[in-house]
């Protein structure tokens, strides 16, 4: 295939038959969300053949359900937790201007300062924030990728956040952090740089009787098995992980928001940050997003009993987050304002005491008594370092030689370094494209082979039919739902999704 990095139905179904063929990899990974595919670009990065194994899609779970943040660690600083909070400002680094600066970039948070904010909560931003640009200084990640925190007048606090409340208004507090397009954007992207460097990326395929040196496969899609040997098995599951180890015990904490049209917000330039009524360090979050929306977040509530394959928000969540950005707010915001929510489920570690929202967001790395590795935990600004971490605990174990990890430098797929990328000149091509996309934009217009390539999949949504048949050609997608709900995020408000569903379904069926 002359475009290694292209995920099809032809290039999976092949992979398939290579893999019942020979039957004998270096590394199985299983699950295809942040952490899985991450696990799975380093071990291929280090010349180790890798098959990775989803029992849905790509970013099904967990990985598409974030705040689309790449955090700083601010948070996990002023609970104590340096040493996340450290990592977290150097992974940011990474991949802002090493791995995906197409795809994260600073987003300014505006903390507003009302009647309501005291003095000691105006101080304790102000030193958070002070601090939070000493981590980004010690990251070595510059002022001009992150500006530094400020003071800003009334104004200029109503200009960027138009609806907020002005009745006391005495400015506000701005800093920067780091937003992504799409957190399953980034997956897709990552998933579909191992498969430059010879993963095998096979969505729709289950594992069951994992052991320390093999995995019974499963094609949902036909009902075949096949089992498949490996030196090292790595479960990269999530919340789900309890399934492939049965010994894994983890506390899931429901993180949920809010999706509504960026005009009821007064068309945003920054997020507006809020604190909870009665928290020290707890903010919700109304951020600007792709597709004209915004999205506010979020929850963190405890989440016992079975785990669903798709969470769903509570009464009660969506009346706090309302309620809590309504204390911001010149005009309050109901539920008839709300196009869309969605709710994910943190895989946090159980000690058994505590809050969620206390607990800690480090990872761990577990070998089972059958031989498999599961790491859980985390957070999805560091899963390239706990990617690193996993593979070199697990290399170790096995006395498996490779070489040493690459992915502190390695763009993927769409960064300008990538050697698929071809963007020359922009002049020509809709700035919602070039967010997705980055670098590889052109590609998405040029390898098309449909009719009105660059018209809109439906009136007043900025995505274009090409990438429609981009996400069936080159990134994987299988389904309506791949496309609409993970490729692209026009499925997260339902109206959008209706209008949509036909032109997924036409390329889906079109021989391409």
């Amino acid at each position: 295939m002359s475009d290694l990095t292209a995920l099809n139905a032809t290039r999976r179904a092949a992979d398939l038959a290579a893999l019942g063929d020979d039957g004998r990899v270096d590394v199985i990974v299983i699950g295809g969300g942040i952490t899985g595919t991450g696990i799975a670009l380093d071990a291929a990065s280090r010349g180790l053949s890798v098959v990775l194994v989803d029992k849905h899609d790509l970013a099904f779970g967990t990985s598409r359900w974030s705040s689309k943040l790449v955090h700083g660690g601010l948070r996990y600083l002023a609970t104590g937790n340096v040493g996340i909070a450290r990592r977290s400002a150097v992974e940011r680094g990474i991949l802002m201007t090493r791995n995906a600066p197409h795809l994260v970039h600073a987003m300014p948070q505006l903390v507003p300062l009302l009647p309501s904010m005291s003095r000691a909560q105006r101080a304790l931003v102000r030193v958070g924030f002070t601090a939070g640009d000493a981590l980004r200084a010690l990251a070595g990640t510059s002022s001009s990728t992150l500006p530094r925190s400020r003071r800003i007048g009334a104004a200029q606090a109503v200009a960027m956040a138009p609806t907020v409340r002005r009745d006391g208004l005495d400015g506000a507090l701005l800093a920067y952090d780091g937003q992504l397009i799409d957190d399953a954007r980034l997956v897709t992207a990552v998933a579909r740089t191992a498969a430059q460097h010879g993963t095998r990326i096979l969505t729709r395929v289950s594992a069951a009787s994992a052991t320390g040196d093999s995995v019974l496969l499963t094609d949902e899609l036909t009902g075949e098995t096949l089992t498949v040997t490996a030196r090292v098995v790595i479960n990269a599951t999530g919340v789900w992980a309890g399934e492939v180890d049965s010994s894994i015990t983890l506390r899931p904490s429901r993180g949920t928001h809010l999706v509504f049209d960026a005009a009821s917000f007064g068309n945003p330039t920054a997020a507006l940050t809020i604190p909870i009524p009665g928290e020290i360090n707890r903010f919700v979050f109304a951020m600007p997003e792709q597709l004209g929306r915004v999205y506010l977040g979020l929850t963190d509530e405890d989440a016992p009993g079975p785990i669903p394959d798709v969470p769903e928000p509570t009464p009660a969540e969506v009346s706090f987050l309302l309620d809590t950005v309504n204390t911001a707010l010149g005009t309050a915001l109901s539920t008839a304002d709300v196009r869309g929510a969605y709710a994910g489920l943190r895989p946090l570690i159980d000690t058994g005491q505590g809050r969620t929202s206390d607990l800690s967001r480090d990872h761990a790395v577990i070998e089972s008594a059958a031989g498999v590795f599961s790491v859980v935990g985390g957070k999805l600004t560091e899963y390239r370092h706990m990617a690193q971490d996993t593979l070199d605990r697990a290399l170790a174990a096995r006395s498996l030689s490779a070489g040493p990890c690459r992915t502190r430098n390695l763009p993927l797929v769409g960064a300008p370094a990538n050697p698929v990328a071809t963007l020359r000149t922009s002049s020509e091509l809709p700035g919602s494209l070039l967010a997705r996309y980055g670098a590889e934009s052109p590609n998405v217009i040029a390898s098309a082979r449909c009719e009105r390539p660059t018209d809109l999949v439906a009136d007043g949504i900025d995505v274009t039919r090409a990438e429609f048949e981009f996400a069936v050609t080159h990134e994987g997608a299988l389904s309506a739902d791949d496309i609409l709900d993970r490729r692209t995020r026009i499925g997260l408000v339902s109206a959008d999704r209706e209008r949509a569903l036909a032109a997924a379904e036409e390329f889906l069926s079109a021989t391409i």
